[in-house]
């Protein structure tokens, strides 16, 4: 099989010719031909492709060479950096055919020019810290170009001020805004519309496939090809938005417009303490009678509770009254008349939330310390997922490195309503049955006995201990991981990093410069986190991670399958779990000359008949039960010692 792609892949092609110590991989050439054929015939095409395929490659090459304008999606903001900062470049050049390539963002990565205007006039910020910041934004905001906050390394991204400078879809004045010609958002979206390759997030992409962010011109139309790159965050993502939210921080920030508009507007705080005040203090009398943790309930089961429904008819009932007040306003200014708007809709979106259809949609409630978000999510989103992509004659491609379940890519096809007869897997070229040992400790107690974390972290030490470059040790809950975090402490020599001390990109380069440290972490270092060579020698994961059944969400569709005759642990639980087990796995062998030792801890995996599902799904590694396998393959591949056993 030979075509343009394949063969500019190729040992004769101008990526060898461009790039020292080019390496020829032949699966990376065969998705980069799938790909291309795809494109030439505006079809839609499913690839699977194993780490080190080279997947970006496979289909930046034929995007590059088909000629048609090409919309990129990535999973995140960092992998949209990698792309188009690093990748798309360094290709374009290889192929020397003159590309114009543009990066977007979602709007409140943009400064916007209206807000910062108000927040410097009417001092939203309150401690000297926040002033400060303020002000380094206003500074940078007489120099910059393109508006992008990434630019400003002095203010922290979780500043409180970022949000009053930056602007959302509820908050944004379009047209009518006075900055409107030099707004950044405008700016970027306008480059956007005149480029070959664009490169945005999957939130952006379905906010503009569903029109949600209206008002700057659409960026679909035009495209000829959709290449969705870590595809399988994609149905999750488009449940979100394909539902809706309501949040605690929502609220209280259209409080806090209302008030720099009508300040802005009448230079005085006359009749707006009233109004506002009620709005306000039903809004926290309505938090506190919520639990006070971390949780996720149905709304129905929440509401039920007697404190809960007269705070939630008083909370209806004031922002009722508040947009009443908000209305008599709205012709004074555009400020005041789209605040108006926005309680509007807030006041839709909490009377949506009580009168749900709850055949198609479940309504809940997550809460955490001193907060709260209302969440109206489908339970099928295939049928309108594929409507909207039938709106754009293209070539669709959907890609991952972990998107099948065993050779099957039904679960994925299923959640999105695709169809296409054209689904390709490559596995990965690097060597797993030389480079890497799983190891299923033995004599474990199932995971829901009181003693299986100390049992976890007992079979793991000797192996933490063992490995003389780094480790990650991977939880299903902070509880595990908290409880864990306390038996380790002690009983070992390597330094210990635990998720929460440090924002995640601060932990990853402190393990990468430790060397051998002991990183503790949850679900949000399970996928996305490279650290290739010896600085990660070892990847624990201490059980199989199943959602849990409790999930409002999930429960909704665990009861829509069985209505239907369906079996919902086959066909949504298991292939979840394996789905998220594959992307932990993923993060040990990163380079084709890593080394290391996976260890599953779950005995499910050996006693459950499902635990072959999984065991088919992971890269083909040698396999052993006895911890003397794993001291003498430490040794024999030169990532540990015997000596260092705990």
């Amino acid at each position: 099989m030979t075509n343009t792609a394949y063969e500019s892949l190729g040992a004769a092609g101008p990526l060898a010719a461009h790039i020292h110590n080019y390496s020829v991989r032949e699966p990376q050439q065969q998705m980069a031909a799938a790909v291309y054929d795809a494109l030439q015939d505006t079809r839609t095409l499913i690839v699977e492709a194993g780490t080190g395929t080279g997947k970006t490659f496979a289909y930046l090459v034929p995007a590059i060479l088909s000629g048609k304008k090409t919309i990129i999606s990535t999973g995140t903001k960092t992998l949209q950096d990698q792309l188009f900062q690093r990748d798309l470049p360094l290709v374009q050049r290889a192929l020397g055919l003159p590309l114009q390539t543009a990066m977007l963002k979602g709007r409140a990565n943009y400064l916007c020019l209206h807000r910062l205007a108000l927040a410097q006039q009417h001092a939203v910020t309150g401690t000297r810290r926040l002033h400060g910041h303020l002000q380094q934004i206003r500074a940078w905001a007489g120099r910059t170009v393109a508006g992008d906050i990434a630019e400003v390394d002095q203010v922290p991204e979780d500043s409180p001020v970022w949000p009053a400078v930056t602007s959302t879809i509820d908050n944004c004045v379009g047209p009518d805004c006075d900055e409107y010609q030099a707004c950044y958002v405008v700016k970027a979206r306008r480059e956007a519309q005149h480029t070959d390759i664009l490169v945005v997030n999957h939130h952006l992409l379905l906010a503009d496939m569903l029109l949600r962010d209206t008002g700057f011109g659409e960026l679909l139309p035009g495209a000829e090809v959709f290449i969705i790159d870590e595809a399988h965050q994609l149905p999750e993502i488009a449940s979100v938005f394909l539902g809706s939210t309501l949040s605690y921080r929502q609220l209280n920030e259209l409080i806090r417009d209302v008030e720099v508009e009508y300040v802005n507007a009448f230079g005085t705080k006359e009749q707006l303490g009233e109004a506002t005040e009620q709005l306000r203090r039903a809004i926290n009398d309505f938090r506190l009678t919520l639990d006070r943790g971390s949780d996720k309930q149905v709304w129905d089961k929440v509401v039920a509770r007697q404190a809960v429904s007269t705070a939630f008819d008083s909370l209806c009932l004031a922002l009722e009254r508040f947009c009443d007040w908000a209305a008599e306003l709205q012709s004074e200014t555009e400020g005041l008349k789209h605040c108006f708007n926005r309680v509007s809709e807030l006041l839709q979106r909490l009377q949506a939330m009580a009168d749900h259809d709850h055949q198609q949609y479940v309504c809940w409630l997550e809460t955490q310390p001193g907060t709260f978000v209302w969440h109206l999510t489908p339970v099928d989103i295939a049928e309108q997922f594929q409507e909207m992509v039938a709106q754009h004659h293209a070539s669709w491609v959907f890609t991952s490195a972990t998107l099948a379940v065993g050779d099957s890519f039904d679960h994925f096809v299923a959640r999105l309503g695709i169809e296409t007869e054209y689904r390709q897997r490559y596995t990965s070229p690097f060597s797993y049955e030389d480079h890497a040992l799983l190891y299923l400790p033995a004599g474990l107690p199932d995971p829901d006995q009181p003693a299986y974390v100390r049992s976890v972290t007992e079979a793991a030490l000797p192996v933490i201990n063992a490995c003389a470059g780094g480790v990650f040790f991977l939880f299903t809950s902070y509880r595990a991981l908290n409880q864990a975090a306390r038996l380790v402490e002690g009983n070992t020599e390597k330094a210990i990093l635990i998720q929460g001390q440090a924002p995640r990109r601060i932990l990853i380069e402190q393990f990468r410069e430790a060397g051998d440290a002991l990183l503790l972490a949850t679900s949000s270092f399970w996928e996305g986190v490279d650290v290739r060579g010896k600085a990660l020698s070892c990847v624990i994961i201490d059980k199989l991670p199943f959602a849990s059944p409790s999930d409002p969400v999930l429960q909704a569709r665990i009861n829509r399958s069985r209505k239907e005759g369906g079996n919902p642990f086959m066909e949504l639980q298991l292939p979840q779990a394996v789905i998220a087990l594959k992307q932990g796995v993923g993060r040990l062998i990163r380079d084709v000359d890593d080394t290391g030792v996976m260890v599953l801890c779950d005995p499910r995996l050996t006693n459950k008949p499902y635990g072959r599902v999984f065991l088919r799904s992971l890269p083909p590694m040698r396999r052993t039960r006895d911890l003397e396998d794993v001291l003498e393959f430490v040794v024999e591949s030169g990532i540990g010692t015997r000596n260092r056993l705990a």
